[in-house]
Protein backbone atom coordinates (compact mmCIF):
# COMPACT_ATOMS: atom_id res chain seq x y z
CA UNK A 1 0.00 0.00 0.00
CA UNK A 2 1.24 3.27 -1.34
CA UNK A 3 2.01 5.63 1.84
CA UNK A 4 0.53 9.55 1.60
CA UNK A 5 2.82 11.85 0.28
CA UNK A 6 2.62 15.10 2.29
CA UNK A 7 3.62 18.39 0.21
CA UNK A 8 5.26 21.04 2.42
CA UNK A 9 6.05 24.59 1.09
CA UNK A 10 9.33 26.29 1.92
CA UNK A 11 11.33 29.36 2.70
CA UNK A 12 13.12 30.92 -0.15
CA UNK A 13 16.74 33.02 0.49
CA UNK A 14 16.19 36.44 -1.80
CA UNK A 15 19.74 36.81 -1.27
CA UNK A 16 21.26 34.01 -2.42
CA UNK A 17 18.56 32.55 -4.73
CA UNK A 18 17.80 29.30 -2.86
CA UNK A 19 14.99 27.41 -1.32
CA UNK A 20 15.06 25.58 1.89
CA UNK A 21 13.58 23.49 4.79
CA UNK A 22 14.26 22.15 8.06
CA UNK A 23 14.78 18.65 8.09
CA UNK A 24 12.56 18.56 11.16
CA UNK A 25 9.37 18.69 9.02
CA UNK A 26 10.95 16.22 6.93
CA UNK A 27 12.05 13.43 9.59
CA UNK A 28 8.60 13.97 11.75
CA UNK A 29 6.16 13.13 8.50
CA UNK A 30 8.40 9.93 7.64
CA UNK A 31 8.17 8.86 11.42
CA UNK A 32 4.77 9.22 11.13
CA UNK A 33 3.87 6.95 8.46
CA UNK A 34 4.34 9.43 5.72
CA UNK A 35 6.22 10.78 2.42
CA UNK A 36 7.70 14.48 2.52
CA UNK A 37 7.73 16.50 -0.74
CA UNK A 38 9.34 19.65 -1.07
CA UNK A 39 7.05 21.91 -2.85
CA UNK A 40 9.40 24.90 -4.43
CA UNK A 41 8.00 28.37 -3.70
CA UNK A 42 9.76 29.55 -6.94
CA UNK A 43 7.20 27.62 -9.35
CA UNK A 44 5.04 29.69 -11.29
CA UNK A 45 1.37 29.93 -9.67
CA UNK A 46 -0.19 28.16 -12.80
CA UNK A 47 1.58 24.54 -11.88
CA UNK A 48 0.05 24.68 -8.25
CA UNK A 49 -3.18 22.45 -9.67
CA UNK A 50 -0.69 20.13 -10.84
CA UNK A 51 1.66 19.90 -7.82
CA UNK A 52 -1.73 19.02 -5.54
CA UNK A 53 -2.57 16.44 -7.88
CA UNK A 54 0.19 14.48 -6.78
CA UNK A 55 -0.21 15.17 -2.74
CA UNK A 56 -2.51 13.91 -0.20
CA UNK A 57 -2.33 16.82 2.28
CA UNK A 58 -0.68 19.59 2.67
CA UNK A 59 2.11 20.66 5.42
CA UNK A 60 2.78 24.66 5.84
CA UNK A 61 5.66 25.55 7.36
CA UNK A 62 7.37 28.11 10.06
CA UNK A 63 8.95 31.33 8.41
CA UNK A 64 9.03 34.94 8.51
CA UNK A 65 5.91 37.83 8.91
CA UNK A 66 3.11 37.98 5.90
CA UNK A 67 2.98 40.81 4.08
CA UNK A 68 -0.02 42.89 6.14
CA UNK A 69 -1.18 44.63 2.45
CA UNK A 70 -2.36 40.80 1.73
CA UNK A 71 -4.37 41.26 4.52
CA UNK A 72 -5.85 44.73 4.43
CA UNK A 73 -3.48 46.44 6.66
CA UNK A 74 -0.66 48.84 6.42
CA UNK A 75 2.73 47.78 8.26
CA UNK A 76 3.28 48.82 11.77
CA UNK A 77 6.56 49.27 13.16
CA UNK A 78 7.18 45.76 14.52
CA UNK A 79 6.22 44.29 11.48
CA UNK A 80 9.59 42.03 10.32
CA UNK A 81 10.68 40.71 7.28
CA UNK A 82 8.58 39.68 4.67
CA UNK A 83 9.18 37.14 1.37
CA UNK A 84 6.82 37.76 -1.37
CA UNK A 85 7.63 34.83 -3.05
CA UNK A 86 6.59 33.06 -0.26
CA UNK A 87 3.83 35.09 0.44
CA UNK A 88 2.20 34.45 -2.95
CA UNK A 89 2.83 30.73 -3.97
CA UNK A 90 1.72 29.58 -0.16
CA UNK A 91 -1.82 31.76 0.20
CA UNK A 92 -2.51 30.63 -3.36
CA UNK A 93 -1.97 26.80 -2.71
CA UNK A 94 -3.38 26.99 0.52
CA UNK A 95 -6.26 28.49 -0.74
CA UNK A 96 -6.67 25.63 -3.88
CA UNK A 97 -6.53 22.61 -1.14
CA UNK A 98 -9.36 23.93 0.87
CA UNK A 99 -10.95 24.34 -2.25
CA UNK A 100 -11.04 20.58 -3.00
CA UNK A 101 -10.69 19.79 0.96
CA UNK A 102 -7.46 18.46 1.35
CA UNK A 103 -5.87 18.09 4.97
CA UNK A 104 -3.74 20.68 6.00
CA UNK A 105 -1.53 21.29 8.91
CA UNK A 106 -0.29 24.73 9.50
CA UNK A 107 3.13 25.47 12.01
CA UNK A 108 3.91 28.84 13.29
CA UNK A 109 3.68 31.06 10.40
CA UNK A 110 1.62 28.41 8.40
CA UNK A 111 -1.54 28.81 11.06
CA UNK A 112 -1.15 32.59 9.38
CA UNK A 113 -0.92 31.56 6.51
CA UNK A 114 -4.07 29.48 6.84
CA UNK A 115 -6.14 31.97 8.35
CA UNK A 116 -5.26 34.87 5.51
CA UNK A 117 -5.86 32.12 2.88
CA UNK A 118 -9.37 32.22 4.27
CA UNK A 119 -9.71 35.51 4.81
CA UNK A 120 -8.77 36.39 7.91
CA UNK A 121 -6.35 39.01 9.28
CA UNK A 122 -3.00 38.79 11.72
CA UNK A 123 -2.00 40.64 14.39
CA UNK A 124 1.12 42.54 13.57
CA UNK A 125 2.89 41.68 17.08
CA UNK A 126 1.25 40.45 19.88
CA UNK A 127 2.00 43.68 22.19
CA UNK A 128 -0.41 45.59 19.92
CA UNK A 129 -3.44 43.44 21.49
CA UNK A 130 -1.79 42.09 24.97
CA UNK A 131 -0.86 44.14 27.29
CA UNK A 132 0.84 41.50 29.86
CA UNK A 133 1.91 38.86 27.07
CA UNK A 134 3.90 35.49 27.91
CA UNK A 135 7.03 35.42 26.73
CA UNK A 136 6.38 33.64 23.21
CA UNK A 137 9.89 33.91 21.87
CA UNK A 138 11.49 31.44 24.09
CA UNK A 139 15.27 31.27 24.99
CA UNK A 140 15.59 27.63 25.63
CA UNK A 141 16.16 24.42 23.81
CA UNK A 142 13.91 24.40 20.75
CA UNK A 143 12.10 21.04 22.03
CA UNK A 144 11.67 22.24 25.25
CA UNK A 145 7.71 23.44 25.99
CA UNK A 146 8.33 26.64 28.27
CA UNK A 147 4.43 27.85 28.64
CA UNK A 148 0.75 26.23 29.00
CA UNK A 149 -1.82 26.43 26.12
CA UNK A 150 -6.23 25.92 27.14
CA UNK A 151 -7.35 23.32 24.27
CA UNK A 152 -11.26 24.22 23.90
CA UNK A 153 -12.85 20.79 25.31
CA UNK A 154 -15.01 20.13 21.58
CA UNK A 155 -11.91 20.76 19.11
CA UNK A 156 -10.15 18.43 16.86
CA UNK A 157 -7.27 19.36 18.71
CA UNK A 158 -8.43 18.28 21.85
CA UNK A 159 -9.67 15.08 20.07
CA UNK A 160 -5.81 14.56 18.97
CA UNK A 161 -3.93 15.40 21.87
CA UNK A 162 -6.79 13.86 24.36
CA UNK A 163 -5.95 16.88 26.87
CA UNK A 164 -7.37 20.60 28.09
CA UNK A 165 -3.57 21.78 29.08
CA UNK A 166 -0.70 21.22 27.26
CA UNK A 167 2.97 22.77 27.27
CA UNK A 168 4.38 24.08 23.75
CA UNK A 169 7.56 26.06 22.95
CA UNK A 170 7.05 28.98 21.62
CA UNK A 171 8.84 31.02 18.45
CA UNK A 172 6.51 34.14 17.52
CA UNK A 173 6.09 37.66 18.14
CA UNK A 174 2.68 38.23 16.02
CA UNK A 175 -0.74 35.55 16.55
CA UNK A 176 -4.19 35.03 14.65
CA UNK A 177 -6.49 37.95 14.62
CA UNK A 178 -9.69 37.96 13.11
CA UNK A 179 -10.64 34.57 11.86
CA UNK A 180 -11.14 33.36 8.16
CA UNK A 181 -14.03 31.77 6.90
CA UNK A 182 -14.95 28.06 8.14
CA UNK A 183 -12.31 28.88 11.33
CA UNK A 184 -12.30 28.89 14.69
CA UNK A 185 -10.16 28.77 17.36
CA UNK A 186 -8.74 25.37 19.14
CA UNK A 187 -6.95 26.69 21.88
CA UNK A 188 -5.37 29.62 23.40
CA UNK A 189 -2.49 31.13 25.49
CA UNK A 190 -2.85 32.03 29.46
CA UNK A 191 -2.37 35.63 28.06
CA UNK A 192 -5.06 35.18 25.25
CA UNK A 193 -3.15 34.67 22.49
CA UNK A 194 -5.00 32.17 19.58
CA UNK A 195 -2.28 29.01 19.88
CA UNK A 196 -4.54 27.29 17.35
CA UNK A 197 -7.05 27.27 14.91
CA UNK A 198 -9.03 24.35 13.44
CA UNK A 199 -12.26 24.52 10.36
CA UNK A 200 -15.40 24.31 12.03
CA UNK A 201 -16.28 21.36 11.20
CA UNK A 202 -14.05 18.68 13.00
CA UNK A 203 -14.12 15.69 10.67
CA UNK A 204 -12.36 17.94 8.45
CA UNK A 205 -8.70 18.08 9.06
CA UNK A 206 -7.51 22.11 8.81
CA UNK A 207 -5.94 22.67 11.54
CA UNK A 208 -2.48 25.12 12.37
CA UNK A 209 -0.85 25.44 15.58
CA UNK A 210 1.47 28.59 17.10
CA UNK A 211 3.79 26.16 17.93
CA UNK A 212 6.40 23.57 16.58
CA UNK A 213 5.91 19.95 17.16
CA UNK A 214 8.41 19.55 14.21
CA UNK A 215 11.01 20.08 16.93
CA UNK A 216 9.30 18.34 19.68
CA UNK A 217 8.66 15.01 17.89
CA UNK A 218 11.42 13.07 19.84
CA UNK A 219 10.30 14.22 23.22
CA UNK A 220 6.84 14.77 23.12
CA UNK A 221 4.24 11.82 22.30
CA UNK A 222 1.81 14.70 22.10
CA UNK A 223 3.97 16.31 19.06
CA UNK A 224 4.22 12.98 17.10
CA UNK A 225 0.12 12.42 17.82
CA UNK A 226 -0.54 15.68 15.77
CA UNK A 227 1.89 14.26 12.73
CA UNK A 228 0.27 10.95 13.12
CA UNK A 229 -3.56 11.78 12.89
CA UNK A 230 -2.70 14.15 9.90
CA UNK A 231 -1.06 11.53 7.62
CA UNK A 232 -3.14 9.25 8.72
CA UNK A 233 -6.39 11.83 7.55
CA UNK A 234 -3.73 12.45 4.27
CA UNK A 235 -4.15 8.52 3.31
Amino acid sequence: MALPIIGITCCFDEDNGRVWLSRHYLEAVVVAGGVPLILPIVAPLVVIDQLLTVCSGLLLPGGGDIDPLLFGQQPQPASGEICPRCDRFELEITRQALEIKMPILGICRGAQVLNVAAGGTICQDITYKIKEPLKHSQQAPRYHPTHNINIVADSLLAQILGNNVVQVNSYHHQMVDKLGKDLKVAAFAADGVVESIEHVKTDRFVLGVQYHPELMWQTDVKARALFRYFVQKSN
